[in-house]
């Protein structure tokens, strides 16, 4: 109920609305407010750290991820991360990674045969 002379005010606040979720993850689109009226719990919860690590097959199950995440085997851009209720953006999805001292990212590297002869040494 703001008025036809606050058009302008509610269709910035929506546009920066739609923005802010959409950086978030939580809509694909930023096209209109209807999108908005369909987003639940369950989107905000596919954003935390522990989903998105399963999601990204770092995981098995959303058990074993949370138990990676509070032991500190995984950090987000340069930041070791222990809170599993941290909400990733989506501009930092593509940083998710194991810790560089993680045991869990030597057994990766052995695995897959990409362990460098210098990490050995160390």
């Amino acid at each position: 109920d703001l008025g036809p002379a606050s058009a302008a005010f509610r269709a910035r606040c929506a546009a920066a609305l739609l923005e802010k979720l959409y950086g978030l993850g939580l809509v694909n689109s930023r096209q209109s407010l209807a999108v908005c009226e369909s987003l639940s719990a369950a989107a905000f919860c596919r954003r935390r750290l522990p989903c998105l690590l399963v999601k990204l097959r770092m995981a098995q199950n959303l058990r074993h991820a949370v138990t990676f995440v509070e032991q500190g085997h995984v950090r987000v851009g340069p930041e070791v991360v222990t809170d599993p209720a941290l909400l990733v953006p989506r501009a930092v999805e593509d940083f998710i990674t194991w810790v560089d001292a993680s045991r869990l990212r030597q057994k990766v590297l052995d695995y897959n045969q990409e362990r460098d002869d210098f990490d050995l040494a160390a």
